[in-house]
């Protein structure tokens, strides 16, 4: 339209050499106002393009958005109608159920019950078990703490008695602790002469020795036990064979120490075993040298530990 105005005012000018310059001023003006319209107007239509560009791109987003939320709500609805079918297996089930709840609930009640009245039973039969373990453990801890105490009480008797027959050592004496006993071991070289049940002076002092312990632990079991090799007995007089000279040598022992007054004879025992506890073959005549000997044990009194074994 601009352009078109401009034209004509152009030829009209032209056909005209006479125009006055007011007249050609005023058209100079209305031209420049017509260009400056112009270039409004070019800018107003590419700030339109613009802003068109831009609606046309959020129409786009708003489009997408729309396919997006058109799916969702599909999808929601889809989720819905199996809601509503899972609701519906849920009503029929719980109508099934609600139909033979009461018979179903009284079972389940006397199931229930019946349960509780045996987890009860085995509870406390589980407690009384529990209070009884818990006694035998401390009754065992008991007689544990009792059986080392005798240990450590044999002990002090061993070394005891070593200290106190020290001056027999090598002289066929011997003091060891085994099996919670102590035990006494004396040749015949130092107490009898072959075939004989005296005891000769130098055992003797060994025995007195032995006796003075014994009198200061008046609680010791003591058995004395006579043995011999395997040579049979050639004497003569009141002994017939080697049981009898093996249990006649042991009561010789026995009495040297109950010569002891301090020394409890109820305490004391004496057995023959004549040959058969060896220490060793009676093939060689070392063998028999230390198969012929009298072996005094000391035993703790274990009236106690039996006393607590019983109690188990």
């Amino acid at each position: 339209m601009i352009k078109k105005t401009f034209l004509g005012l152009t030829l009209l000018l032209l056909a005209s050499s006479c125009v006055s310059k007011k007249i050609y001023n005023e058209l100079e003006n209305k031209l420049a106002n017509l260009q400056k319209e112009h270039a409004d107007l070019t800018n107003e239509n590419g700030e339109l393009q613009k802003a068109k560009t831009q609606l046309e791109s959020e129409k786009e987003g708003l489009t997408a958005e729309l396919n997006k939320t058109k799916s969702d709500l599909e999808k929601l609805k889809a989720d819905y109608a199996a809601a509503q079918n899972k609701y519906k297996v849920l009503q029929d089930s719980y109508a099934a159920l609600e139909k033979n709840s009461g018979e179903a609930l009284q079972t389940n009640l006397k199931k229930n019950h019946e349960l509780l009245a045996e987890l009860d039973a085995k509870s406390k039969a589980l407690a009384i078990e529990k209070e009884r373990l818990s006694k035998n453990a401390q009754r065992l801890q008991e007689l544990e703490d009792l059986i080392a105490a005798k240990e450590a009480a044999m002990k002090k008797l061993k070394d005891t008695l070593s200290k106190a027959l020290n001056g027999f050592e090598g002289k066929g004496l011997t003091v060891e602790q085994k099996n919670g006993k102590v035990y006494v071991s004396m040749e015949n070289k130092l107490l009898f002469n072959s075939g004989s049940w005296a005891v000769g002076s130098e055992g003797k002092k060994a025995v007195v020795e032995v006796a003075k312990v014994l009198g200061d632990n008046p609680d010791i079991a003591v058995l004395i036990e006579g043995h011999t090799d395997d040579d049979g007995f050639k004497g003569s007089g009141p002994i017939a064979d080697n049981w009898d000279l093996s249990t006649k040598r042991a009561t010789a022992i026995v009495a040297i120490l109950s010569e002891n007054k301090k020394v409890n004879k109820q305490n004391l025992t004496a057995a023959g075993r004549s040959e058969y506890a060896p220490l060793l073959s009676n093939a060689t005549a070392e063998g028999k040298a230390k198969n012929r000997r009298i072996e005094i044990i000391l035993t703790p009194r274990l009236d106690e530990i039996s006393k607590m074994l019983n109690e188990f």
